[in-house]
């Protein structure tokens, strides 16, 4: 059952209080979440009228907080209980100190997490910040040239339903404030001197380049797209076959991949113009993005699954077009599958090394009944919940020894994969098999 926390908030309704929920999650170290929807004691209230909500939110978010918003906060509807309700992801933002934009820059204005609560914050805590704030984004960075045109980036979100209208140029923040064409405008262009680079490797080491590409000199979601496209054929599937079953698998898992090869490039620090790297030996992948970790984040926070962008102006971009879905869900995504450990994190870079499935995975198949293309771990929560369809993640990890992060894994990939289904609530349903 949800629970009110630094991170999360409740609200049965849309009221006045909404801007100052926000605003503190903005200026809380880890973002948070405000559910709309949800009472007290965390039960959900159903309401008929969501779209109109969402709209209403989404809009009093963009235009009365300062400094600008866009690209750090996402709008969801989640199944609590069999009842939608409204989620907003809320990103921690760099421009620390965040302000409700009628009440200024003050206490009045400015407000913060204290466990559960949201309070005032002191003028002391208003001024540190504010000499503390990030002035060098790539917004205030003007483009190294200034013919520039983006048919591409107008293709892309008219594949999206969407149409950018003459002034895009303003709405997307690629302006500066003396009106020139800034850094993000000349990474989304058609023609730049950004490049990826994707290299090859025979071994396991970079003695034997086989293969040297440059993905790029174009818009960067063009280029993006190519790196996808190239590291999904690179991502070649194995096959093992048994007594059996074939059981096919990629080197890599591909939503894991995707992931942070978008993370990669959107939280690249572009600013140092370095552009994100991504290698391939006979082992393992390596995806290098430049910058670090982001000022005031911390290892915690960034294996924390909120969200914390270094380009709030890309990564509003990307989402329009699809390459991102929802804030903060990447390393969820990647941590499903995968340890932390595959990260490497260092003062001017985040590398991220996937070793191939082979390399690091025994394939544990059990043969001759109906579970026979499930690993061994799988089967086992098969089992247990063939026996005991209601049993909790903590009964799980008594009786399997797993450790209840493990159960919410393989539950989450069972679940995608529709071999099981949940009936009921969270509370108090039960799982069934699909056989």
């Amino acid at each position: 059952m949800l629970q009110e926390s630094s991170r999360i908030e409740f609200k049965a309704t849309l009221n006045d209080k909404l801007e100052k929920e926000i605003v503190a999650f903005l200026n809380n170290r880890e973002g948070g979440v405000l559910y709309i929807g949800i009472d007290d004691d965390g039960h959900p209230i159903e309401n008929t009228d969501m779209d109109s909500v969402q709209l209403k939110i989404a809009d009093r978010i963009k235009n009365n907080i300062l400094p600008s918003t866009l690209g750090l906060f996402d709008i969801a509807v989640e199944d609590i209980e069999n009842i939608s309700v409204i989620k907003i992801i809320v990103s921690s933002g760099l421009e620390k100190p965040y302000y409700i934009k009628s009440k200024g820059m003050s206490p009045n204005g400015c407000y913060m997490r204290v466990g559960t609560s949201t309070q005032p914050m002191s003028t002391a805590l208003i001024d540190e910040l504010y000499a503390r704030r990030i002035h060098t984004t790539l917004r205030n960075i003007p483009a190294p040239r200034q013919d520039l045109t983006f048919a591409q980036l107008k293709i892309y979100y008219q594949e999206r339903g969407l149409e950018l209208n003459k002034k895009f140029a303003n709405s997307l923040e690629m302006l500066t404030p003396e009106g020139k064409y800034n850094y993000i405008a000349y990474l989304l262009a058609d023609e730049n001197g950004v490049s990826i680079k994707v290299a090859k490797y025979a071994g396991i080491d970079k003695v034997d380049l086989i293969e040297n590409e440059e993905y790029g000199y174009c818009s960067l979601i063009k280029a993006t797209n190519q790196v996808l496209e190239k590291m999904k054929i690179e991502n070649v599937t194995k096959a093992k076959v048994t007594s059996a079953n074939r059981i096919e698998k990629n080197l890599i898992e591909a939503v894991p991949l995707r992931e942070a090869l978008i993370n990669a490039i959107v939280h690249n620090d572009f600013s140092r113009e370095i552009p994100p790297v991504f290698e391939i030996f006979s082992d393992r992948m390596e995806f290098t993005s430049y910058g670090g970790l982001i000022p005031g984040q911390s290892k915690e926070d960034f294996f924390s699954c909120s969200s914390m962008p270094r380009n709030r102006e890309l990564m509003r971009v990307f989402k329009d077009v699809g390459l991102v879905e929802q804030l903060g869900s990447g390393m969820s995504r990647i941590l499903r599958f995968y340890d932390k450990d595959i990260f490497e994190i260092a003062d001017h870079f985040i590398k991220v090394i996937f070793p191939f499935s082979s390399q690091n995975e025994k394939m544990n198949i059990a043969t001759g009944d109906n579970n026979g293309d499930k690993s061994g771990d799988e089967n086992k929560i098969l089992i247990l919940l063939e026996k005991e369809p209601a049993a909790t993640a903590k009964e799980m990890s008594e009786q399997t020894g797993f450790s209840t992060r493990k159960i919410s894994r393989i539950i989450r990939s069972l679940r995608e994969r529709e071999q099981i289904v949940r009936v009921g609530s969270a509370r108090k349903g039960y799982w069934k098999i699909n056989k």
